[in-house]
């Protein structure tokens, strides 16, 4: 019991010295040790609640400047952050009244003078982000049928909207979907480290194991800060588990 004292007073000096990580640390120490403490629960809730408000300030503080700035979209975006963690606050919606108007006027000339394979991509987007696969799937079609009558087949635009629907195939288990899109942006980008990831996942899910390895190879291959952390360990536990099942296929025969 005295031991964990020692966090609470600990983290009590953390909190006088605005340490509120720190603190935070500290506390999740102390209730590893006594989960029930109802002191350091209460001060964990209470640091908490700082944190959200310094960061809601921050969020406002930043959107001020983008206004000033004259970065619209930027402020409108902040503010939606800061939305989320404190929705209702006057601070927030005195900010957005001013904002909201004139971002919406302004997406609403940026949408008017797209051409109709943007627009198609960029619903395609929306609907990806709200789980719409399927229909994120149709408007990433119609992009890449726009592009194609326009010969536009290898743009940046074609590349983004087979990658994002090769995305949207994944998530429905279409593999055949997923390898197709997924190789027409490598040939665009023969290194382009998502597509060769998710092709090779498709690769694994249709037990086409030594084409999956493959292309893992080909990421692991790659210098470490292009792949980055994430992509890089998940390649290596990929790489390990489909040489094993590669192994044992060849020992079966």
């Amino acid at each position: 019991k005295n031991f964990v004292k020692g966090y609470f007073r600990l983290a009590t000096a953390q909190k006088g010295m605005n340490d509120l990580d720190g603190c935070i640390k500290t506390l999740e120490s102390g209730l590893a040790i006594q989960s029930s403490n109802p002191d350091l629960k209460k001060m964990k809730k209470d640091i908490a609640e700082l944190q959200r408000g310094e960061q809601v300030a921050s969020y406002c503080r930043k959107a001020d400047e983008q206004m000033q700035g004259g970065d619209i979209a930027g402020a409108y975006k902040t503010l939606e952050l800061a939305s989320r963690l404190d929705a209702g606050n006057p601070d927030i919606e005195r900010m957005m009244s001013k904002v909201k108007p004139r971002y919406e006027k302004m997406e609403a000339q940026r949408k008017a003078g797209l051409s109709g394979a943007e627009a198609h991509k960029e619903k395609g987007d929306e609907k990806y982000k709200n789980a719409n696969f399927e229909g994120a799937v149709e408007e990433y079609t119609k992009c890449l049928n726009d592009l194609k009558k326009e010969g536009k087949e290898l743009s940046e635009l074609a590349l983004k909207a087979h990658s994002n629907r090769a995305a949207c195939y994944k998530q429905i288990s279409n593999f055949d979907g997923t390898i197709e899109d997924c190789t027409a942006v490598l040939e665009i980008d023969p290194d382009n480290v998502k597509a060769l990831i998710r092709r090779a996942q498709a690769f694994e899910g249709m037990e086409r194991y030594r084409f999956a390895l493959q292309d893992v190879k080909q990421v692991l291959s790659m210098p470490y800060h292009k792949v980055g952390k994430q992509n890089f360990e998940l390649c290596n536990m990929m790489q390990h588990r489909l040489q094993r099942t590669v192994n044992q296929l060849k020992a079966m025969n």
